[in-house]
């Protein structure tokens, strides 16, 4: 099977990450909310109910990503894709159905495993793009986000104004229409040349994580990529908890804000990165987009009133431009065989990210907002986000400078 040309496969896959992450984008604004009616309307206890749902699922996509991951390798990235798809129509029929909390647990549960979708989806980016050319195909990607959560976020809201279990079964119905448009539309992209056999040993999580020590480069940013994203889940884990406690946004707003964030989010990743980062290179388009970074969360954080955070979204985004950059500069370090693996190891390296970081978010939310304590500070969990990307920020320069220094010395 021949390797597919790049810009048909590229347009394929854009459009199946467009369809997935409108589902899970239309989750967004109800989701929240839903579990705090599950829990008698209580706003701290509901947090910290959610907290531990979002944590499940990022502790099943850790173990679930790398095997996936592997397996892309193994057998191509098309199947794990419809794998993916297909866990994830299964997981919004049985949200839209549960009666209890704990029925949204054992969906999040299927889900977070079968949440493969994205590593699986930055391999074949690589497959089919050659490494001067991965930032903007990555950016790409970035931009089927942007439009995920434009269109997402605001039917969410929209539909969660009617019932908030009816953007369930939306999303259900976005999910099925993915999977029928991968299996007759989508072609494979790994070469038969390139796959390798599967070994569980590189496909569970703790031995997938060893293997990158044969990558020092990648190996150095696993630390910053790992640290980034537990700042990037408290922002999202608190984001509709946090808005609608100190500005009292409905659902609506809450979607039409993240469809703000979805319309700069696309036009920095579709538009801007492709010229920025050659410009500046992989390594310093990440230290600017980290920095950027940290300076919006605390401005977040700061925001007394609804509107400013529109305005701080107009700069936030364009902290967009680090993640397809650190992409690039990963995928240059990694052989064409072991790319399924090594996206799959940081795609559950987010996953991890993904199971402290709601619990620290929603808990010291609900404690920033607790009338017994003599601090009211809503705005918590932002300012440790910035703390954290001003960590991952400094763990990023340092690998850059080893990897600056390493290569003028083999000079």
């Amino acid at each position: 099977m021949s390797t597919p040309s790049r810009a048909p496969a590229i347009g394929f896959i854009f459009t199946t990450m467009v369809l997935a992450i409108v589902g899970m984008g239309l989750l967004i604004p109800v989701l929240p909310k839903l579990v705090v009616e599950m829990r008698g309307g209580d706003f701290a206890d509901g947090s910290h109910a959610y907290g531990w749902l979002v944590s499940i699922y990022a502790l099943m996509q850790f173990v679930g990503s790398p095997i996936l991951g592997s397996l892309s390798d193994r057998f191509g990235r098309r199947r794990i894709i419809l794998i993916a798809t297909a866990g994830s129509a299964i997981d919004y029929v049985i949200m839209a159905l549960a009666p209890t909390l704990a029925w949204l647990f054992v969906a999040r549960t299927i889900a977070g495993f079968t949440a493969g979708i994205m590593a699986t989806a930055n391999a074949y980016i690589v497959d089919v793009t050659p490494p001067e050319r991965r930032a903007g195909a990555f950016g790409l990607l970035g931009a089927a986000f942007g439009i995920g959560f434009i269109i997402g976020p605001a039917l969410g809201g929209f539909l969660g104004g009617i019932d908030l279990r009816l953007p369930f079964w939306v999303a259900a119905g976005c999910s099925a229409a993915n999977w029928l448009f991968g299996y007759f539309v989508l072609p494979e992209s790994l070469a038969p040349e390139n796959r390798r056999a599967f070994s569980w040993k590189r496909a569970n999580p703790i031995g997938s994580l060893v293997a990158l020590k044969r990558f020092p480069s990648v190996f150095g940013l696993a630390e910053s990529f790992f640290i980034l994203n537990c700042a990037q889940m408290m922002l999202f884990s608190t984001w509709a908890l946090y808005t609608g406690y100190r500005y009292g946004w409905t659902p609506q707003w809450i979607g039409l804000s993240l469809m703000a964030s979805g319309v700069l989010s696309g036009v920095v990743q579709a538009v801007l990165v492709r010229r920025i980062v050659p410009a500046l290179g992989d390594a310093r388009a990440v230290i600017a987009g980290l920095s950027l970074s940290c300076a919006a969360q605390v401005c977040y954080g700061l925001a007394t009133q609804g509107w400013m955070i529109f305005a701080i979204m107009t700069f936030g985004s364009l902290a967009g431009i680090a993640a397809p950059a650190l992409q690039s500069y990963i995928t240059k370090h990694v052989p064409p065989n072991e790319q399924g693996a090594v996206q799959g190891v940081f795609s559950g390296l987010a996953s991890l990210a993904g199971i402290p970081a709601p619990f620290v978010a929603t808990w010291s939310f609900g404690w920033g907002i607790d009338p017994a304590n003599a601090f009211h500070l809503p705005g918590i969990a932002f300012f440790i986000g910035a703390l954290l990307v001003l960590v991952a920020l400094a763990l990023a320069v340092r690998t850059f400078r080893r990897d600056a220094h390493a290569s003028a010395t083999a000079a």
